[in-house]
């Protein structure tokens, strides 16, 4: 299954949520998102994915996730955010992107792992959206596309993030065709109630909770195998123009006779 990025949808409501957090500057990091349903904190792999972390941080630090929510949810699979934020009413807004940024797969997407979500068919073509793999997804993930960049995993609050994936999901089109909401059932959807602030999984916050170099030292995350270049093969044996063999067994012979001789002297 493709994680890419989305479009707008142009059916879902919104409630602009004011973050009780300021955006902090800095270079290493354990990032806290808060949500509606519970907070969860990740540590970002700093030395090993720089350009997707300062990446991710660069959006953290602009505010730019502040009232943002989580768009798709696929049980035993992933939850997905970072597109799209809300002011007060239709249409989404879309996340505005910087440039792209080189892909990274240095990594395994296994359960608990924070991954960036990119384009289909372009491998360095990841922005501002995100997603957290819900299980093992190694043999999914971790060859398609060039690999997806994993960049953090979650310390705390993975059962928050449990519990956004258990929503139930409402197909509302475009990137919003598996979105998770809470207090909403299906005789709501089918009665055309557009979802607010008291259904959709909204972040009133993602911040920095610490700033400590290399925050990520102690971890050890799986590597990504279905990117490492295969072992060199064996060097082949020179043999000075095809007498190799010959030479090896030829040298052989010589030592034998030398130690015979060597012993018929002492004798």
């Amino acid at each position: 299954m493709p994680i890419h990025t989305t479009r707008r949808s142009a059916r879902l409501a919104s409630l602009l949520v004011v973050s009780t957090f300021l955006p902090q500057i800095s270079n290493a990091t354990i990032v806290e998102f808060q949500t509606v349903m519970g907070t969860f904190e990740v540590n970002l792999y700093d030395n090993a994915t720089p350009a997707t972390v300062a990446n991710f941080l660069d959006y953290v630090n602009s505010g730019a996730y502040q009232s943002s929510i989580i768009h798709r949810s696929v049980p035993g699979f992933v939850i997905q955010g970072g597109g799209f934020t809300y002011d007060m009413g239709l249409p989404l807004d879309d996340i505005l992107t910087n440039a792209p940024v080189e892909n990274e797969p240095e990594f395994a997407n296994v359960r608990g792992t924070i991954a960036m979500a990119k384009l289909a068919g372009d491998p360095d073509s990841a922005t501002s959206q995100w997603f957290i793999n819900l299980a093992d997804n190694t043999a999914n993930l971790d060859g398609q596309n060039g690999g997806f960049t994993v960049f953090g995993e979650v310390i705390s609050g993975m059962d928050v993030v449990d519990d956004i994936a258990a929503l139930p999901r409402f197909d509302f089109g475009g990137a919003t065709s598996e979105l998770p909401l809470q207090n909403y059932d299906s005789a709501d959807f089918n009665n055309n109630v557009d979802p607010d602030d008291t259904h959709l999984v909204i972040f009133s916050g993602v911040a920095i909770s610490d700033s400590t170099v290399d925050s990520a030292a102690g971890l050890n995350p799986p590597v990504n195998t279905a990117n490492q270049p295969p072992p060199a093969p064996p060097a082949a044996a020179s043999g000075g123009g095809g007498g190799g063999s010959f030479g090896i067994l030829g040298l052989f012979a010589l030592l034998l006779i030398s130690a015979a001789r060597r012993r018929a002297r002492v004798a």
